[in-house]
């Protein structure tokens, strides 16, 4: 049973509508973390670009994350900036829609889990698509493989709900942002 499942919210290929919203995600995300609050554009806008916080490559001796972070960058009546994000990396140049148009759908970039000795990562980079077909890809790192298209909306993309691993320091290995959801306005 999915987490939307088990809190009673409606769940369909890829769309639940259990915040007040239609809410969209893919089914490759990472298993590790807890869902971050839900970061919301100010009322009357959308997001229409986005950057990302990306960890570079450790090397052999380093605990690699990847990404750390996906900030949206609202507009329309105002113009603002939402994130969910870890400590780790730094953000790469805002990438944005051709005027008039919105971020609309997305696909993850998923490291499966390595197991044994392996240095897991989980998500290392995010595509948006626009309301006008244009593909925006992140700056992120090249492990794992994309996974499906999320279900599309049609007026926009307007908040986020990261999943977050929290930093395992000694105990572990990090692996940083896992999945995301997206709110459609």
């Amino acid at each position: 049973m999915r987490e939307h499942e088990r809190r009673g919210t409606s769940v369909m290929e890829g769309v639940c509508t259990g915040f007040g919203h239609k809410v969209i995600f893919v089914d490759n995300g990472g298993s590790w973390g807890s869902w971050s609050g839900v970061r919301q554009c100010p009322p009357g806008t959308y997001a229409t670009g986005f950057s990302l916080k990306v960890e570079k490559k450790l090397g052999p001796n380093g605990d690699d994350t990847a990404l750390n972070g996906i900030m949206l960058h609202c507009t329309g009546l105002t113009s603002a900036t939402i994130s969910s994000e870890m400590c780790w990396g730094d953000w790469t140049h805002a990438q944005y829609c051709p005027s008039g148009s919105r971020l609309m759908s997305f696909q993850l970039r998923v490291e499966r889990h390595l197991g044994g000795n392996g240095d897991d990562t989980a998500a290392n980079n995010v595509r948006f698509f626009c309301t006008d077909g244009t593909m925006l890809q992140g700056f992120g790192q090249d492990w794992g493989e994309w996974g499906n298209t999320s279900p599309e909306c049609s007026a926009g993309i307007c908040g986020l709900s990261a999943k977050l691993e929290e930093e395992q320091g000694s105990r572990g290995d990090d692996t940083s942002l896992n999945d995301v959801k997206m709110l459609c306005c």
